[in-house]
């Protein structure tokens, strides 16, 4: 129980304000919060967390990034399976060997951004069952089986990715994910001589909520739900 309250603490050790123009909280680290002071709301994480294309310059150290995955880790996946794989782009090197595959649309963004999280999917990610999902002999569910291992390797780390994006608004940072790459040039410059693959990218940092156009529509729950 202990380790569940430094986790739940964790997220919210800063306070997602600024879509309200308010500055992030002071970070208190875990062991020093009592979980009963936690206040993490649903407006910081959905009603009023919002898609960014513009950051200010202020730099996500590397603590952040740790406590960052150490909250998406929990994430459910099919046997545990965690299939995900993560490339923090923070340098400037690193972003000049990512820009180039970017579309013209996400170009600039992807520029600004203090950080750009490459969301990999390990194709082979069986190979760490019997450390993940050690009560059973779940590496041999998949080997063999190919559209088994793609489906499996989308759909959880997708799931991973979603956590992150959470995770992210927990900590206080803004979020702008993406599909508009070029996955075959991401894989050759970030993934080359391994088994992982490019899902999606996220950026990561302080967003500019002056630069935010309204709102979008969505589906209502008549439009998009059933009950069965």
């Amino acid at each position: 129980m202990d380790k569940e309250f430094a986790s739940l603490a964790s997220i919210c050790s800063r306070s997602r304000s600024h879509a309200l123009g308010f500055a992030p909280a002071q970070f208190i680290p875990p062991n020093q919060l009592d979980p009963k002071t936690m206040n993490i709301t649903t407006a910081q994480l959905f009603d009023n967390a919002r898609s960014h294309n513009e950051f200010a310059a202020a730099a996500i150290p590397e603590a952040t990034l740790r406590q960052l995955y150490d909250l998406l880790k929990w994430a459910p996946t099919s046997a545990n399976c965690s299939p995900a794989r993560f490339i923090f782009v923070t340098t400037p090197e690193a972003k000049a060997r990512l820009l180039p595959a970017m579309s013209p649309g996400n170009l600039e963004k992807t520029k600004q951004a203090p950080v750009s999280v490459i969301i990999g999917m390990d194709m082979a990610f069986y190979d760490k069952l019997p450390q993940l999902f050690p009560h059973a002999d779940a590496k041999s569910w998949f080997v063999g089986n190919e559209a088994m291992i793609a489906a499996t390797a989308f759909r959880n780390s997708s799931m991973q990715g979603a956590y992150l994006i959470m995770a992210a608004r927990s900590l206080g940072l803004d979020c702008g994910p993406m599909s508009g790459f070029d996955a075959a040039k991401v894989d050759a410059e970030f993934w080359a001589g391994s088994s992982v693959k490019t899902n999606f990218i996220v950026n990561l940092g302080h967003g500019d909520a002056s630069k935010l156009f309204s709102r979008s529509p969505r589906l209502s729950f008549e439009e998009a739900c059933q009950i069965a």
